[in-house]
């Protein structure tokens, strides 16, 4: 999972890769730093098509304010440069997990 610096390179990723995932988190978050290598690990091969990059908010404050990220962690996934899921706080990786399987089953039929 590689972390951003900047909106640029969000903008970027979107604009260019058909999936991306976005874990919104922070450095004394103890639940983001717990559920990092869980995503990384249980994502990568399941969907391997899915970009998974980290934004760190307390370095990136103004980038995680512009996507409405107030509390920690936050999980985004674009498809097509769209949002089209969000998982907040206390969500299960597993939900998480089955609502991409939901997206790509819908696109790839």
């Amino acid at each position: 999972m590689n972390q951003l610096e900047n909106q640029a390179q969000l903008d970027t990723l979107k604009r260019e890769k058909e999936a991306v995932l976005i874990l919104f988190g922070g450095a004394n978050c103890g639940v983001c730093q717990t559920i990092k290598p869980q995503i990384d690990e249980k994502f990568c091969h399941k969907f391997p098509d899915l970009e998974m990059v980290y934004i760190d908010c307390e370095q990136l404050q103004e980038v995680c304010a512009q996507h409405g990220v107030f509390s920690l962690p936050v999980v985004q996934v674009f498809f097509m440069g769209q949002k089209f899921i969000e998982e907040v706080r206390g969500f299960s990786l597993l939900a998480l997990e089955q609502e991409i399987n939901k997206v790509y089953a819908k696109m790839n039929a």
